[in-house]
């Protein structure tokens, strides 16, 4: 861990930021003005990882056979759909551990240094100081819930998490943490940034950086990965109360509620959706038989490639970027409120939802069959609707994680007369990642943690 932060951060201030900032007679590379420590946070929004959108290949929403694969860079991706863990193709993309935690300390850094910054009105420091905690308490996020178990499925006091970065030093060797400690972090981080960003809204082609919403938006996804319903309904409906609107996909002129344009966007970070994420496989067969007639979705998302098998439809990838939109928490909020006995505080967000993804006609039926559904149906009907709505979005696989982690099956259609088949057992410990082997090489006490 200590070699890799030693490199990683060598990479990034010796040759990522050399346009801005100055190099010392020491050889050590300090950033002076605000203008500086924005543009070295700039940096870090740059450079944060993809993986989201990965883990939709490692979920149930792709399917693939020689096909669909071909030309389409198999060895990288053939070992995160089949959930190769061990022995893998030394071509094989993984998760990048590495990233999470360069990321974790330039924020680290930006934060210790903040009585230093010269040149910056004490708003504009607060904003990008509350912004670091947010970028930490995120890539923690990401981290717990690809490299631990999840914290519905364990005893988070006494299981091992990650390790956690809260200092700029690269002497520092990490040692693990539980998850019940990374979690608090993650929202200590959330409540530090929400005193000090300022920012409600950024102009667009700036809203990839956190605004104050999203310390909202961020709690509330961590509430309800840890099933804490009272703190994920109270904070979606203070998401939903600052952006109520939806995109109405019964127009012909509404985009994508993914696109950074898109009147739900909140918060344009990550690009979820990458030019190979969609020409990989065909879309799977039990997600794309879910959308039912009057759906606008299915339509809007994707497009038949053959009579048997739909792909996703066509798009700008460069303006499909979605950290945080409304869509998402009008799903925790009626989630939420189900699980607290709200039934009507429930029908009435997912019905806000739907109105503005099924037609007219569909909807009233559609509305009528929620009335009359209890409270154990009203849950696997939000969680249907979860899965249609943010197919392909880089929120299944954390889903399936946080809840019943079933047992999921792929058949691989090797050529025209033969199949493999690939399964991951219920509660399987590859709903969890291991740790990078050379991480752990370089430093061995990486995954002790008591």
């Amino acid at each position: 861990m200590k070699k890799y932060i030693t490199i990683i951060l060598a990479a990034l201030l010796f040759a990522g930021c050399d346009d801005f900032l100055d190099i010392q007679p020491t050889g050590m590379i300090i950033a002076e003005t605000g203008e500086e420590y924005r543009a070295l946070l700039t940096d870090v929004y740059s450079r944060v990882p993809e993986d989201r959108g990965l883990t939709t290949l490692r979920s149930d929403e792709i399917a693939a056979d020689y096909k669909t694969l071909e030309g389409m860079d198999y060895d990288s991706y053939f070992d995160i759909w089949n959930w190769t863990d061990y022995n893998r193709n030394p071509s094989a993309l993984y998760f990048n551990w590495r990233s999470y935690y360069h990321s974790c300390y330039i924020a680290n850094y930006i934060i210790e240094h903040k009585n230093e910054i010269t040149k910056a009105t004490q708003k504009d420091i607060d904003q990008l100081v509350g912004e670091c905690y947010m970028m930490r308490a995120y890539m923690h996020f990401l981290l717990v819930n690809l490299y631990a178990p999840a914290y519905t499925h364990c005893e988070p006091a006494t299981t091992r998490g990650i390790p956690l970065s809260v200092k700029a030093d690269v002497n520092a060797v990490l040692k693990c943490s539980s998850v019940e400690q990374v979690y608090k972090q993650i929202l200590e981080d959330i409540d530090s940034a929400e005193k000090l960003m300022n920012v409600e809204r950024w102009d667009e082609g700036l809203n990839y950086r956190f605004n104050t919403t999203t310390a909202n938006a961020l709690r509330a996804r961590v509430a309800l990965y840890m099933g804490d319903w009272a703190l994920a309904l109270q904070e979606s409906k203070t998401v939903i109360e600052k952006y109520p609107d939806l995109e109405d996909l019964n127009s012909s002129s509404a985009l994508l509620p993914t696109n950074y344009k898109s009147v739900e966007s909140i918060m344009a970070l990550e690009q979820v959706i990458t030019s190979n994420l969609m020409n990989i496989g065909t879309v799977e067969p039990e997600l794309l038989n879910m959308y039912s007639s009057g759906d606008q979705r299915k339509k809007k998302y994707f497009v038949a490639k053959t009579l048997s098998a739909w792909k996703l439809r066509e798009r700008k990838t460069n303006e499909e970027r979605c950290t945080f939109r409304a869509g998402e928490f009008y799903l925790i909020a009626a989630e939420a409120a189900n699980e607290v006995d709200e039934q009507e505080d429930a029908l009435k967000y997912i019905k806000a939802l739907m109105l503005k993804r099924y037609n007219t006609k569909d909807y009233d039926k559609y509305s009528s069959a929620l009335d009359a559904l209890d409270k154990d149906a009203l849950r696997e009907e939000i969680a249907k609707e979860r899965r249609k709505e943010l197919a392909y979005q880089g929120h299944r696989w954390f889903d399936l994680r946080r809840t019943t982690q079933p047992e999921l099956t792929k058949v691989y259609k090797v050529s025209d007369d033969k199949t493999d088949s690939y399964t991951l057992q219920q509660g399987d410990e590859r709903y969890t990642l291991r740790f990078p082997g050379d991480a752990v090489a370089a430093n061995p006490g990486l995954e002790n943690w008591k």
